[in-house]
């Protein structure tokens, strides 16, 4: 039986947090059913920001989203404009289907502008079975070496 847990914060410009999910046996595994943000001052200021999810910490936070990064978990492409002619808001959101079981990371980047952006996650959390427990842990390591 899976459950949703949900996690939200506000991040600085060039600010990376982490989400604290890890256990002991690492038999609990989460998929992300949900990641939105928003700009902490809606219609107040223009931005363009890149919020991104990693399995690992990060040691530098760019704006840069590469798909072959096989630690990018989600990624949203957030623009805001103060003027109404180019609209209010465009967000293009994409979130992996992997099933993890160790801590995550959040990272924002803004590339215009320098707006903090608050986040919203979901993550739905499964009971794993000692195979899907023990592939998890494996690309984990993998992914931190």
């Amino acid at each position: 039986m899976s459950k949703i847990k949900s996690f939200r914060g506000l991040m600085a410009d060039g600010e990376q947090q982490e989400i604290a999910l890890s256990t002991n046996n690492g038999m609990t595994g989460y998929r992300i059913v949900k990641f939105q943000v928003l700009d902490d001052e809606p219609v107040e200021a223009e931005s363009a920001n890149a919020i991104k999810i990693y399995k690992i910490l990060q040691s530098s936070v760019t704006g840069k989203i590469d798909f072959s990064d096989n630690t990018l978990l989600a990624a949203i492409d957030f623009r805001q404009h103060n003027n109404e002619a180019y609209g209010v808001s465009a967000n293009t959101i994409i979130v992996d289907n992997e099933i993890f079981n160790q801590d995550i990371y959040i990272t924002n980047k803004a590339n215009t502008g320098s707006a903090s952006m608050n986040y919203y996650i979901e993550l739905e959390a499964m009971d794993l079975a000692l195979d899907e427990q023990t592939v998890a842990t494996l690309k984990d390591i993998r992914n931190t070496n």
